[in-house]
């Protein structure tokens, strides 16, 4: 179905949404220089059961940029939901939506029935040498020579190249990533953090979890996943074979079995 986008001014910001289906709701939070439309191919099967709700993040597709007064990630979600009227939900993150799938789940754990952490990251993780080199490397290309280089060196590195060998999801991939805005590349993001980190509270985690991590990811995900599985105590880890980074759109038929029969176990 096409995807059909509202705002809600929530949190001192606007926020795009869209909302689909009915029955106990489902939130997909995106990760980094994307946007809601990473879950198209998710979207139909999981509402023929369930209300889901996706959404842009402050600072990327259709939602306002971050300004000067600080915010937190979490808790613009909580707004969001809260004027949609929706008590609670299983909150699904891939990447940075995972981790802020992760602060949402202990900043309102009544709010969260269920948590499906997808190529999740952390924060409080201590980030490999070569991860830091690469990613930092983009952030300065932003800085000296522009967005539209940073871009084009934050789609080569090799987070994306399992997704980028398939046609439609490297097509995919690629639209969205020229649709971001840079802004996180040229600006200091005022994003408020937990204390103690995300990453020293994963045992205070009350929610189910599901871990879904891509066999080809990179090593500091696959081991993100791991603390995770040991970490979080009602939680369990899939390996998807054969993926990536991007697992919901290298494999969607696989991922949306998984993530349907964890959901059709609550």
């Amino acid at each position: 179905m096409p995807a059909h986008y509202e705002l809600a001014y929530v949190a001192g910001t606007h926020l795009a949404y869209e909302v689909v289906g009915l029955g106990p709701c489902v939130v997909l939070i995106h990760g980094f220089t994307l946007d809601g439309g990473m879950w198209d191919a998710q979207i139909d099967a999981l509402a023929e059961r369930r209300q889901v709700v996706r959404y842009d993040m402050r600072g990327f597709g259709r939602s306002a940029v971050p300004g000067e007064t600080r915010y937190s990630p979490a808790a613009d979600l909580k707004a969001l939901l809260d004027y949609l009227h929706i008590d609670t939900a299983t909150i699904i993150g891939l990447s940075l939506g995972g981790g802020v799938a992760l602060d949402f789940a202990l900043s309102y754990p009544d709010s969260t029935s269920a948590l499906v952490l997808v190529d999740a990251m952390v924060d409080g993780w201590d980030w490999s040498s070569a991860w830091n080199e690469s990613v930092g490397a983009v952030w300065a290309t932003g800085r000296e020579s522009g967005i539209a280089a940073a871009k084009e060196q934050w789609l080569a590195l090799p987070l994306f190249q399992p997704a980028l060998q398939q046609p439609e999801a490297g097509r995919r991939l690629k639209q969205m990533v020229s649709d971001y805005s840079g802004w996180h590349w040229r600006n200091k993001d005022p994003q408020q953090r937990l204390h103690p980190s995300t990453l020293q509270r994963l045992a205070d985690i009350t929610a189910p979890t599901l871990i879904v991590i891509g066999e080809r990811d990179e090593p500091d995900f696959r081991a993100m996943a791991d603390v995770f599985a040991q970490a979080i105590p009602h939680s369990r880890k899939v390996v998807m074979p054969g993926v990536g980074h991007m697992t919901n759109m290298e494999d969607p038929a696989r991922f949306n079995a998984i993530v349907g029969d964890f959901l059709d176990e609550r």
